[in-house]
C-alpha cells in the first residue's frame, strides 16, 4: 500500500512537471471522480448491480431449500418418538451425510460463481467507466481524471476542490454510452 502511494505521488509529480513545462501558458486541468458512485447511480450500473443481486437471491433460495430439507431429515433421524428401525435410521443417516456433502459442494460452487460474476462485472464496468471518464476528459480538456476512492477502498485523493469533481458528468456520459 505504501508503494502504491509513492507511485501515485510520483505520477502526480510527473503530471505537475509535464503541466509546468509543456503547457506553461495553460493551466493543468485535473478532475476527480468517484467510480463507485458512477456504478451505483448510473442507470446501467444500477441494472448490473440488480442483476448480480437477483442472481445471488436465486442461489440463496436454492441453498435455503436445501437447508430446510436437511433440517427436516435431521429431525426425522433424531425424533425420539419416531418409529424408525435401526436399518432405516442408518439409511437416513447415510442419506443425510450425502446430502450435507452435496449441500457444501453446492454452497462452495455458488460462492465461486457469484464471486466470478462480481469480478467479471467489476472488470467490465471499470473499463466502461474509464471510457466515459476519457470522453469527459477529452471533451472538457482535462489532462487527467483520478478516482478519488471512498472509505471502503484506498482513498487516492485526500482533498480536492469540489469544482474538480466530475462524477456527475461521468455518470451522464456513462449512461449515454451504455443505454
Amino acid at each position: 500500500m505504501k508503494r502504491s502511494r509513492v507511485m501515485w505521488s510520483i505520477g502526480l509529480a510527473g503530471l505537475t512537471a509535464v503541466g509546468s513545462s509543456a503547457w506553461a501558458a495553460d493551466a493543468v486541468k485535473v478532475g476527480v471522480m468517484d467510480q463507485q458512485a458512477v456504478m451505483e447511480r448510473s442507470h446501467a450500473g444500477k441494472r448490473a448491480l440488480e442483476d448480480i443481486k437477483s442472481y445471488q437471491i436465486t442461489r440463496q433460495r436454492i441453498i435455503n431449500a436445501d437447508d430446510q430439507e436437511l433440517k427436516e431429515l435431521e429431525q426425522t433421524i433424531q425424533d425420539p418418538n419416531g418409529k424408525l428401525s435401526d436399518e432405516v435410521k442408518q439409511q437416513k443417516q447415510e442419506q443425510f451425510r450425502a446430502k450435507i456433502e452435496g449441500y457444501q459442494r453446492r454452497l462452495a460452487e455458488f460462492n465461486r460463481e457469484i464471486q466470478q460474476k462480481q469480478r467479471d462485472m467489476i472488470s467490465e464496468y471499470t473499463r466502461k467507466i474509464a471510457e466515459a471518464a476519457q470522453a469527459v476528459a477529452q471533451r472538457e480538456g482535462y489532462l487527467a481524471i483520478i478516482d478519488k476512492g471512498n472509505d471502503a477502498m484506498i482513498r487516492v485523493v485526500l482533498y480536492h476542490q469540489p469544482t474538480l469533481d466530475v462524477t456527475e458528468q461521468v455518470i451522464k456520459e456513462f449512461d449515454k454510452l451504455n443505454k
